[in-house]
């Protein structure tokens, strides 16, 4: 798969057009302005009123934002490699790694040579970023954060960007991260804040807000979204990408993962969402965050060719490539490259 070269960047944003962009007649709400900065000032309300349009006017408000401020014709691939499997101490009610859920599996630390081969892949088949994640509440100060250390500058070396998610950080350990050569962080804030307590009991909302200020403190990149389809409402949705867009700058990368439903966790019976809920959730992402890559993340193999297609169009210009997440199967890498001939897209090339 071919990559783009040319550096593109994204014009300023128009506040006033975004106004009129996303008001429509009759309208319960507005997008409303922001203040100065590349932050957005939203209510949850107002976000809530994007989601409640009609299906082809959301379409339609998210497709104008996204030619406005995103290159055109442009998809960017990421892998995903989980290092650490299992045995992490949280309780975070959608995942299979947590030591309280009995489908919890502890695995040991991935060895180099392991992670380098599949960032060679990775990179053969057209990925831009690899994403390390580890089944920690947090980074310990033993010889397992020394190597993801070294993983980090391995696969820089490569030519990779290079994303880690390891739990929670404090400010020097975001710092080290950065020294050793990593660019983006993914620390996802989930869900609203009213309905986190529902999902998590051993972190608060808070401490995922602390974690993001320190990345950012330390020169990182911000890789921050989350999860549909857990029981919350739509006003929970609203609050969230509220939430995103209100971070001063909003993440670079935001994931909009659909729950996939695991046995024997706590979400484990809850139905599949609707694949429309998907298309909904992203375009107001789009619309709310204009300069952010938006990745269609967890749950995308579930959706359908037709349903990932519209989410494309609406605004989604990043997805994970291969055929496995973390716990979770993925799209088969023949299937997503019929998906993106079809969709007229192309990979973009690493940032430097």
């Amino acid at each position: 798969m071919a990559c783009s070269t040319a550096t593109w960047r994204a014009p300023p944003w128009d506040f006033e057009a975004a106004q009129a962009l996303s008001r429509s007649p009759g309208s319960t709400g507005a997008f409303l302005g922001a203040k100065t900065g590349t932050s957005m000032t939203l209510t949850p309300a107002e976000v809530l009123a994007l989601l409640e349009l009609p299906l082809f006017d959301l379409l339609d408000r998210a497709r104008q934002v996204h030619v406005a401020h995103q290159p055109p014709g442009e998809i960017e691939l990421c892998t995903l490699v989980n290092v650490k499997t299992g045995g992490c101490s949280e309780d975070c009610g959608y995942c299979s790694q947590s030591v309280r859920h009995p489908v919890a599996r502890r695995e040991p630390m991935l060895e180099l040579r392991d992670v380098l081969a599949a960032a060679e892949e990775a990179r053969q088949n057209g990925s831009a970023r690899l994403c390390l994640g580890a089944a920690w509440p947090g980074p310990r100060g033993d010889r397992s954060f020394e190597q993801v250390l070294d993983m980090i500058g391995a696969v820089k070396r490569l030519g990779l960007e290079t994303c880690v998610t390891l739990g929670r950080l404090s400010l020097e350990q975001a710092k080290t991260l950065k020294a050793a050569g990593l660019d983006v962080y993914n620390h996802n804030l989930d869900t609203s804040r009213d309905f986190y307590p529902h999902v998590v009991s051993t972190h608060s909302f808070e401490d995922r807000l602390e974690t993001l200020r320190h990345v950012r403190a330390a020169g990182l990149r911000v890789c921050s979204g989350g999860i549909i389809g857990m029981g919350e409402s739509l006003a929970d949705r609203a609050s969230l990408l509220a939430e995103l867009a209100a971070l001063d700058p909003p993440p670079e990368s935001v994931p909009i993962n659909a729950l996939v439903p695991i046995p024997g966790t706590p979400l484990g019976d809850r139905p599949k969402i609707d694949a429309l809920e998907v298309v909904r959730m992203v375009a107001a992402a789009r619309i709310v965050l204009p300069r952010s890559r938006v990745r269609l993340s967890a749950g995308r193999k579930d959706l359908g060719r037709e349903a990932q297609l519209l989410c494309l169009y609406a605004g989604a210009n990043s997805i994970f490539w291969g055929d496995r997440l973390l716990t979770t199967d993925n799209a088969a890498p023949d299937t997503d490259r019929a998906l993106l001939r079809a969709a007229g897209l192309r990979a973009r090339a690493p940032e430097p």
